[in-house]
């Protein structure tokens, strides 16, 4: 097999602004290092894929199943899985998280000041205890209440629901509910 002629021209300088443009060959070292970099995808995807089974998406369920793990009802979902038990140690317990972060806005002695009253009868956001803990942890930013169940979480949410819900009872003289 002959090989073509080296550095000749195409005579195409006209058509491209004075450029004059070579028929040659590529190397073969470019050739080969081309035709393997091909072999080498193919087998690359094919291994990757088919035979080790990784993919983006297995990626992905992977890493979801270990966070959900790790960090159950993490994202600032309602705090449902935690049961709303009142308790001595559950309403001591929220009485030291409410004196941490909700005494600036309902005052110490829970009669208001910036937030609202909750020794009263009267609830903006209803007054259950199921819906005193979503008020808690969801909050109510349109009013400036921080959405407190991504920062202290579903078990402090239900202790500080507790505290509330066990004062408000003894303020108005109303029944604690029995662990609703």
């Amino acid at each position: 097999m002959s090989q073509p002629p080296r550095d000749q021209l195409l005579g195409h300088a006209a058509d491209n602004d004075g450029i004059d443009e070579y028929d040659n060959p590529l190397p073969d070292w470019w050739l080969g290092m081309f035709y393997l970099c091909i072999l080498w995808a193919i087998g690359y995807a094919v291994h990757y894929h088919f035979i080790a089974h990784r993919s983006q998406v297995g990626a992905l369920k992977a890493e979801l199943a270990e966070a959900q793990q790790r960090w159950p009802q993490a994202g600032g979902g309602d705090a449902a899985g935690t049961a709303l038990i009142i308790t001595p140690a559950t309403v001591a317990a929220g009485e030291a998280i409410f004196k941490a972060n909700c005494v600036a806005c309902h005052g110490a002695d829970m009669h208001g000041g910036i937030g609202p009253n909750l020794l009263d009868t009267v609830w903006i956001h209803g007054g259950k205890p199921e819906e005193i803990r979503h008020t808690i942890t969801v909050g109510v930013p349109e009013k400036g209440m921080l959405t407190w169940g991504p920062i202290l979480g579903p078990e402090k949410v239900a202790e500080v629901a507790a505290y509330v819900v066990s004062r408000n009872a003894e303020a108005t003289g109303h029944p604690v509910p029995a662990n609703p």
